[in-house]
């Protein structure tokens, strides 16, 4: 009788022994691949990119209002600098580039102590809602010769 018992929990036994046997995988083929040793060589950390130089002079332009309304007016002011210093005495132009077209602005200023200009726009419509519209400031006049600064932009909203 005890003999009996024990044949269904062979039969078990073999029957998970084969099962495990088919899951495992077939030797040798899946070795894993050996990767190559990297090495830096040590001169390659000395080897470093120049650094950029800074421009003796350099300006920039910007809006009163980024975000209008489309008949109101705005001022466009603009910065020259020598180093960290504004230069005074430098001519300044303006041209707007509105969406059907250039417009320059009509007043012609000099530049204060502080290196600042200034200029009044009245948009009046002409830029619809929406699209970006950008302004040209140009110094002349100093001892760097003539730079054009970094644009001003707006947009009617």
């Amino acid at each position: 009788m005890n003999s009996t018992r024990h044949i269904p929990f062979s039969i078990l036994y073999v029957g998970l022994l084969l099962l495990l046997a088919a899951c495992a995988p077939l030797a040798n083929t899946n070795q894993v691949q050996l990767q190559p040793t990297v090495t830096i060589n040590p001169s390659f950390q000395s080897q470093i990119s120049p650094l950029p130089t800074v421009p003796e002079y350099r300006c920039g332009a910007w809006s009163s209002n980024n975000a209008p309304r489309p008949n109101s007016t705005i001022t466009i002011y603009a910065r020259l600098t020598r180093d960290i210093a504004g230069v005074s005495g430098a001519s300044a132009n303006a041209v707007v580039h509105f969406k059907d077209g250039d417009q320059p602005l009509s007043q012609q200023t000099t530049s204060d102590a502080g290196g600042f200009v200034s200029f009044h726009l009245p948009l009046q419509g002409r830029q619809p809602v929406g699209v970006p519209a950008t302004v040209d400031v140009t110094f002349t006049n100093f001892p760097g010769g003539t730079l054009q600064c970094t644009p001003a932009f707006f947009t009617p909203m």
